[in-house]
């Protein structure tokens, strides 16, 4: 527990922690002090000078440094002869704080006085005008009227873009340096910083492509004035005309918390549309930051190509029917049939258990799509209370087979600040990634190894362990807690079952099973796998592993998409059901394929990779005659005489937590739950935490620790050690901008997205006649792919790097030959 200090502010009396600063004392107690420069996530400047206070300490007597009594027996007060800034002063005991007197007042109006000699005075125009923290203390505190000419301002380039996603206007920037702190500072991409000097001062940016940051879109949101907008925002709308949805992204397993802002607009038809994504607080999971992916990453929900009608095939072609047609057509192929249901990750957790009750009314079976091992995590994995925001000196974390700067940018950002607070970072990972930086330990492993590596840890002999995992070891005997990030890079289903089983011993045998802070979380590719894991659906990479016969129902899965080998699969069935967004490859093939509601147009919820189970609410209205997935799959089971939940997602969540005890006791009244949380944002005072929102309709819950699970035969290590001659070990990966199907149709980000290059070692390239940026030719099972040459130092010998989602169908590693392309036009 902090010491805790009582001073006065404004003639109340206040108790805060020790070495809280003035400016947050006072919001803690519901006084305001304005600000620009500061903002509680950062450490303060005092640049602006708006936070000024008139401050008074007890005066001391320095032959007894006891306190100068007043007559009454009250401490005598010395008011400093100058100003102070709160932004940059710790409390004391017995200090007196004046914010509102006259001396303060005038101090207010003359700074803005300064910034307006410089800014341009045009809010009705400008997008930050509504929502801008400088026009509102303007109103409040500036004068009526200005000493300065028009002529004396400066005036600087309006429309200067910062790369293509962020635009900055020149003029309008206060130079409270907020967005370039945030950048140094919080998520340590220093690709901003000032340029020139006085009034000439600037905001440059010093990467290539321009912003090349995976946050950037935050510092819009922090920026006290328009100076900084989203590409896909900018002069779009004005705030007072936009109503917030309180939403999550669904872009990958963190669970980051949202607020959309729709509008109806003429443009669209007269359609409702969302027009941008802010973060809303959750300091247990996002804080009050989002990555790019998660603000630009949801048009996809809006995509012209999205599916408005079900089809049906006849005479070989798919055609427009009725849902009535559609399910009488199913009704009748389906009957007494099992059904075998490839389920995706992008399902909410209601649509998840909707389909595993068909497969089990049935007596077929349902599986989960993806190239990841789950199934330990809901016995192994956070529980409780657990926050990664509580980790710090005396805890561990261990990050294994995941770049997480890649996979999950807020995750990475979390344990980045962990690492700071004192806590124990350990890598395990073939090459180097961005948390290099701040591990303790880093344990390098040839890939196909990384089961290996953690049962070295893990075992009591290390005698024949290396030194740096007897050091990582060392260090989790003595840690408080230990949270576990895994993830998929260079494994596939095989080897991620190893690398889970070997990573949950470690747990076990370390004795953090069931503390407080400790447990496994799964890096999963889609943001609601760990549903799918707590209800018991075995993974699958693909319809091999399905067992042939029955109904083959996919819900959110695409495999022949993944990859065009998968199409074989669907020639031997005798009726194959898809429901989707989009008309996908496996679609194409299908003989009924249902159309459904985006995420956005309806309720559900997510399971995060912390087994958080979070609400997201309807943004958009529903497009007539679509229904969610699980009310769709409930029509279905109706139409063959099983009975389902499907009249809404709520009581699908309640039945399901009558019957699943990690679930127990949970509802959607739960999940609405809030606390207070700090710091306070979201309120009319703007200018303190920026523009994110407040969490007013749920923080979630974590589920209940669910049974220890029997662990597998699984092997420790994955895949072919001894690679054939003139060939390499191609190894898997994740890049943050692919070309997946819910991310391609964000066109704003073409530019960044990661490119088909294979990633090579020199040494390893020279003697296959590879150079930097020449086209090179991959055989994967007599299939020829394409992709561009890439020199990296970082990758270890015999081995090539290429990213998942980007044309290659690789979930796991394999040896390919890889051969130099001269002729451009054959490939």
């Amino acid at each position: 527990m902090s010491k805790m200090v009582t001073l006065s502010i404004d003639g109340r009396s206040v108790t805060v922690p020790e070495n809280t600063l003035v400016v947050d004392a006072a919001k803690m107690n519901g006084i305001d002090i304005p600000v620009f420069c500061y903002h509680p996530k950062m450490k303060p400047v005092g640049m602006c000078r708006m936070c000024l206070v008139e401050i008074g300490r007890p005066m001391i007597d320095r032959a007894t440094n006891q306190p100068v009594l007043e007559d009454n027996g009250s401490p005598k007060i010395q008011f400093s002869p100058k100003l102070e800034t709160s932004c940059t002063t710790p409390v004391s005991e017995g200090m007196v704080v004046l914010t509102r007197n006259d001396k303060v007042e005038a101090a207010r109006k003359e700074i803005i006085e300064f910034i307006l000699t410089s800014h341009p005075l045009d809010c009705p125009i400008c997008d930050k005008g509504g929502e801008c923290p400088l026009q509102n203390l303007t109103m409040r505190f500036g004068s009526k009227e200005g000493r300065f000419l028009f002529d004396e301002k400066m005036h600087l380039a309006k429309h200067v873009p910062l790369g293509e996603l962020i635009w900055l206007d020149r003029e309008r920037c206060i130079q409270c340096a907020r967005c370039v702190r945030f950048q140094h500072d919080v998520v340590d991409d220093p690709v901003l910083d000032f340029h020139n000097r006085g009034r000439s001062l600037e905001i440059m940016t010093f990467s290539e492509p321009g912003f090349g940051s995976y946050f950037s879109g935050n510092t819009t949101d922090i920026c006290p004035v328009g100076a900084l907008t989203t590409a896909d925002f900018r002069f779009g709308a004005r705030p007072w005309e936009m109503k917030p949805a309180a939403s999550l992204c669904a872009q990958c397993p963190v669970g980051c918390n949202l607020e959309y802002t729709v509008r109806r607009e003429a443009k669209s038809g007269g359609a409702t549309v969302i027009k941008r994504a802010l973060p809303r607080q959750n300091e247990s999971v996002n804080e009050i930051w989002i990555c790019d992916k998660g603000r630009f990453g949801y048009h996809y929900t809006q995509d012209p190509a999205r599916l408005g009608q079900p089809l049906v095939r006849r005479d070989g072609e798919l055609v427009p029917v009725t849902f009535e047609e559609a399910l009488k057509i199913i009704a009748e192929k389906a009957a007494h049939q099992p059904f075998q249901i490839l389920a995706g990750g992008k399902l909410s957790t209601e649509d998840l258990a909707a389909l595993r009750g068909l497969a089990q009314e049935s007596g077929g079976k349902a599986w989960l799509h993806t190239y990841m091992s789950g199934g330990f995590t809901p016995h192994y994995g956070l529980s409780a209370d657990a926050n990664l925001g509580a980790l710090g000196q005396g805890d561990a974390v261990l990050v294994a087979a995941s770049d997480l700067h890649e996979e999950a940018p807020i995750w990475w950002l979390r344990v980045k600040q962990a690492a700071e607070r004192g806590a124990a970072l350990i890598v395990m990972n073939p090459r180097p990634t961005r948390l290099k930086k701040y591990a303790r330990h880093v344990i390098r492993y040839a890939y196909g190894e990384e089961s290996l590596a953690v049962a070295a840890m893990a075992e009591e002999n290390l005698a024949l362990a290396g030194e740096e995992i007897r050091a990582a070891a060392e260090t989790l005997k003595s840690a408080r807690n230990l949270v576990i990030f895994y993830g998929s890079e260079g494994l596939g289903l095989t080897g991620s079952k190893g690398l889970e089983q070997a990573l949950a011993d470690l747990l076990e045998r370390g004795g953090f099973t069931g503390r407080e802070n400790s447990g496994l979380i799964g890096v999963w590719h889609a943001p609601n796998l760990q549903a799918g894991f707590e209800l018991g659906l075995p993974p699958a990479e693909g319809l091999a592993d399905l067992p042939a016969g029955g109904v083959l129902y996919l819900a959110a899965a695409d495999p022949a998409g993944d990859d065009p080998r998968q199409a074989a699969y669907f020639s031997g069935r005798e009726f194959v059901i898809v429901q989707d967004l989009f008309l996908t490859e496996s679609a194409k093939l299908a003989d009924v394929v249902l159309p459904v509601l985006a995420y956005t147009e309806r309720e559900g919820t997510f399971v995060s990779g912390e087994r958080r189970l979070q609400r997201y609410y309807p943004a958009l209205a529903a497009r007539p005659g679509l229904k969610a997935d699980f009310a769709l799959t409930a029509l279905i089971a109706k139409s063959l005489g099983y009975e389902l939940e499907g009249r809404a997602a709520s009581l699908a969540l309640e039945k399901l937590a009558a019957s699943q005890p990690a679930f127990e006791g949970l509802n959607y009244l739960k999940l609405a739950e809030v606390h207070e949380q700090w710091p306070q944002v979201g309120g009319s005072d703007l200018y303190y935490g920026g523009t994110s929102y407040a969490n007013r309709q749920g923080l979630g819950k974590h589920l209940s620790r669910a049974a220890k699970p029997e662990p597998d035969a699984a092997p420790l290590r994955e895949g072919i050690r001894d690679v054939p001659k003139n060939a390499l070990r191609l190894v898997p990966h994740t890049r943050l901008y692919d070309a997946g199907s819910t991310f391609a149709p964000s066109r704003l980000l073409d530019q960044r997205r990661a490119r088909r290059q294979l990633r090579i070692h020199p040494r390893s390239a020279e003697p296959l006649g590879l150079q930097q940026g020449s086209q090179a030719l991959i055989e994967l099972e007599g299939a020829p792919f394409t992709a561009e040459i890439v020199l990296d130092e970082t990758i270890p010998g015999g081995t090539a790097l290429y990213p998942r989602s980007l044309g290659v169908p690789m979930n796991a590693p394999f040896h390919a030959v890889v051969k130099p392309v001269f002729d451009k036009s054959a490939s």
